[in-house]
């Protein structure tokens, strides 16, 4: 099932990227693995998937060591400033980058431990209460603080548009968010690329991509419901605080 899913949300990215004229080369697609068992992490390794997305630490760090070393990990729910120590040097990228405060907690513990960690610049381009990110307004003056700082690079930035059984009403949000990463390309910022535009999940991700996506995060598409009562509790020195996640 989890083989035959990862191939209908291919088809569906190839499609939009078909539609809107881009090369599907382009398109990285996370596999939002969050609350799901190492087996259906390793069946959907088996058919193919690298790049495997989670949301909390602990369960991160549980997994990791379980599954194969090529997989590239990414860091996709809300990042506490205790708990980036665990995850420096072992992610592929951050996505989750919405306070200066925590730029500057990965930059030392980076720079501690001689790596360079990428990351995204995390934008509530829907201005949901609910939701963490910087506003749109916000967004290129965090850019250049936090470019500033040594051991991370900025890769681009992140948005969770908000839930919707009708991915068009998203396709605004995503076609501002390609518009805002134009905008900070303009101003020649060292140490920033905006290669990486990570938006579009589960219900909107072809929407995404046809707007500008570069990495989509899917997780129910691929592997169904999530169950949380299957969770892994956490301990309590990596226990996180609730808050919005990403998939």
């Amino acid at each position: 099932m989890i083989s035959e899913n990862l191939n209908t949300v291919r088809e569906k990215i190839q499609s939009a990227c078909k539609k809107a004229g881009r090369d599907p080369g382009q398109v990285t697609l996370v596999a939002v693995s969050k609350t799901k068992p190492v087996s259906a992490l390793r069946e959907a390794y088996e058919a193919g998937a690298r790049d495997f997305g989670e949301n909390k630490v602990q369960e991160l760090m549980d997994k990791m060591p379980q599954l194969p070393g090529d997989i590239r990990w990414h860091m996709i729910g809300h990042l506490q400033r205790n708990k980036v120590k665990y995850i420096v040097g072992k992610v592929a990228l951050i996505h989750s980058v919405d306070s200066l405060r925590l730029a500057e907690e990965i930059s030392r513990e980076s720079v501690r431990q001689g790596v360079c960690t990428d990351i995204l610049i995390e934008v509530n381009m829907a201005g949901e209460e609910s939701k963490f990110g910087v506003t749109p307004e916000e967004a290129p003056k965090l850019v250049e603080e936090a470019a500033a700082l040594p051991g991370i690079h900025i890769k681009g930035l992140m948005t969770i548009a908000p839930y919707t059984d009708i991915s068009e009403k998203n396709r605004l949000y995503f076609e501002r968010m390609r518009e805002l990463s134009v905008d900070i390309i303009g101003k020649n910022i060292d140490n920033v690329s905006m290669n990486v535009l990570s938006m579009g999940m589960t219900g909107d991700y072809a929407v995404a991509v046809e707007e500008g996506a570069t990495c989509v995060r899917v997780g129910t598409g691929i592997f169904g419901e999530r169950d949380y009562a299957a969770q892994t509790p956490q301990p309590a020195k990596l226990g996180a605080r609730k808050g919005m996640v990403s998939e």
